[in-house]
């Protein structure tokens, strides 16, 4: 179980983190994902890969803590604090417009369907393969690379429609 735990811990950490955008979250349930794997190790049946069946139950645990707390599904990214002091200036400004580049993205990616931001999570992330992802989802492969295709689109397009804003 370790070996299985130390190759697959990162991908199923990625995937939740991706889903609910806090990091002491996605540890507990990446822990919990394992706990619950061994303890249902004899279900696994081998039709698809074990990071893809590790990732369903860690979905399924991450739902099941919201709707214990009752909480919806976060949009806002939380924004880390920067380390000016340590970094020469330009290393500092060039970090800054990086996060906040990468904060429009994340915005623009939260106002997707839900389907189509787990979709780009997991195939950007997680690097997962359009079969795994449709796995891990319950769909087709082609449902998956629909869902990557048109969800990268109307990314593109808003990019583009905020750069002409400005």
């Amino acid at each position: 179980m370790e070996e299985i735990y130390k190759q697959n811990a990162r991908i199923v950490y990625h995937y939740l983190f991706a889903l609910c955008k806090d990091e002491a979250l996605a540890e507990d349930l990446t822990q919990e994902t394992f706990l619950r794997a061994f303890l249902a190790i004899h279900r696994y049946d081998g039709s698809c890969k074990l990071s893809t069946w590790l990732c369903q139950i860690g979905k399924h645990l991450l739902y099941q803590t919201w709707e214990k707390q009752r909480k919806e599904i976060p949009l806002d990214w939380e924004k880390e604090e920067l380390h000016a002091s340590s970094q020469p200036k330009s290393d500092v400004e060039q970090h800054v417009i990086s996060k906040i580049e990468l904060e429009d993205v994340l915005a623009d990616l939260q106002t997707l369907p839900q389907a189509m931001r787990e979709v780009i999570c997991l195939r950007a992330i997680s690097d997962l393969s359009y079969k795994e992802i449709g796995q891990i989802l319950g769909k087709s492969e082609n449902w998956a690379r629909i869902n990557f295709y048109r969800g990268k689109e109307l990314l593109l397009k808003r990019r583009s429609q905020n750069e002409e804003e400005l």
